[in-house]
C-alpha cells in the first residue's frame, strides 16, 4: 500500500524508530540490518523534509515535527491492523493475540492472575505481557504501546478514555497472632501501631489510601515502606506490625497466609480502579472482550 511514495512498511518503521529512538534497537525489533534502517530513516527524512530524529549524546531525540506525528501514526497503524485482523469480530477460543497490560501487583494478584488461570483453557492462543505501573507505563499508554492501563482513578491520564473496572475498600491486616488485631482498633491505637506503608513504583508515590490519610492529618508510625503489594504478607508475619491494604487484596492474602484483618477506624472513600486505553483502541473488539473479562473476574471477589 502506497501513499504518494510512502508505503506502509516505512510508516511502521517510523513508528518503531520514534518509540526506540535508536537505529540499532529498531534494527533488532524489525530484524533488519542497521544500514537498512539507516537507509529507511534517510528516505523518511527526505519524504517529510525533516530530520525526524537528531543525535544527542548517545540518544536520538525526536524533532517537534516528529513528536506531532506519533499520535496520527499510531492511530493509522491501529486502523490498518483492525482492517487486516477484522477487529469487529473476535473469537477468544481461536484468535492469536498478545495483550500488553499495565497493572500493579495488587490488581495482578486479585484479578489478572485468577482470570489468566481460566483463560489458559478458554483462550489458549492468547498471550499476555504484564508491565508494572509507573511513569514509564503512562508514557506507553500515551504512545499506544500497551493495550490498557489498570490504575486508580486519581492516577489516570485526562487525555485518554477510561472506564470503571471495580471499586474496593480498605482494611487493616496483620499477623493472625498480632494482639492488636484481636478486635477493632481505635484511631489512637491505629496511629500508634507499628506499620508497613505501601508505595507505588520506584518513584515511591503515595497510594490512594496514603493520600487520603495524609489529607486528614493522620500521622502514622511507619517502620517499613514497600512498593510491592505481594510482599506485604512477608513483612507482617511474625511481627506486631499492621498495614492498610485494599479489601480484595486482604481476602487473597488471608486465604494464602496466616493473616487477620480489622476495619479501618478512619473512613476512606472507595478506591475506584479504572481501565484506561488509547483512543485508537476504542473500537477494538478484543480489548472490549478483555475489559469485560476483567470486570467479571473482579466481581467474583465481592
Amino acid at each position: 500500500m502506497r501513499f504518494k511514495g510512502l508505503d506502509l512498511n516505512l510508516i511502521f518503521a517510523l513508528d518503531v524508530l520514534l518509540k526506540e529512538r535508536s537505529v540499532s534497537r529498531t534494527a533488532e525489533r524489525l530484524n533488519l540490518s542497521q544500514p537498512a534502517v539507516s537507509s529507511t530513516l534517510a528516505r523518511l527524512r527526505q519524504y517529510f523534509d525533516d530530520e525526524l530524529l537528531v543525535q544527542s549524546g548517545r540518544k536520538m531525540i525526536p524533532t517537534a515535527f516528529a513528536d506531532n506525528l506519533q499520535g496520527p501514526i499510531r492511530q493509522f497503524l491501529q486502523s490498518a491492523e483492525d482492517l487486516v485482523s477484522g477487529s469487529s469480530s473476535f473469537d477468544p477460543a481461536t484468535t492469536k493475540r498478545n495483550f500488553r497490560i499495565g497493572a500493579s501487583d495488587y490488581v495482578t494478584l486479585v484479578v489478572i492472575a485468577p482470570l489468566l488461570r481460566r483463560l489458559q483453557h478458554e483462550a489458549p492462543s492468547l498471550t499476555f505481557h504484564i508491565l508494572p505501573t509507573g511513569v514509564e507505563t503512562m508514557r506507553l499508554l500515551e504512545s499506544g504501546e500497551i493495550d490498557c492501563l489498570l490504575c486508580p482513578e486519581d492516577f489516570t491520564s485526562h487525555g485518554q478514555p477510561a472506564e470503571c473496572l471495580f471499586e474496593d475498600g480498605h482494611v487493616i491486616v496483620g499477623d493472625r497472632a498480632n494482639p492488636l488485631l484481636k478486635g477493632p482498633l481505635s484511631v489512637d491505637a491505629f496511629l500508634a501501631a507499628p506499620q508497613v506503608r505501601l508505595t507505588i513504583g520506584v518513584e515511591q508515590s503515595s497510594t490512594f489510601a496514603e493520600r487520603h490519610l495524609r489529607s486528614l492529618g493522620a500521622e502514622r508510625r511507619i517502620e517499613i515502606s514497600c512498593s510491592n503489594f505481594t510482599l506485604i504478607s512477608h513483612l507482617l508475619l511474625g511481627t506486631n506490625r499492621i498495614a492498610v491494604v485494599q479489601e480484595k487484596l486482604a481476602k487473597v492474602l488471608m486465604r494464602d497466609f496466616a493473616l487477620a484483618s480489622q476495619p479501618l477506624p478512619i473512613e476512606i472513600p472507595p478506591l475506584v480502579e479504572m481501565a484506561q486505553y488509547h483512543s485508537t483502541r476504542a473500537s477494538d473488539a478484543s480489548l472490549r472482550w478483555l475489559l469485560d473479562q476483567l470486570r467479571s473476574e473482579s466481581n467474583r471477589l465481592l
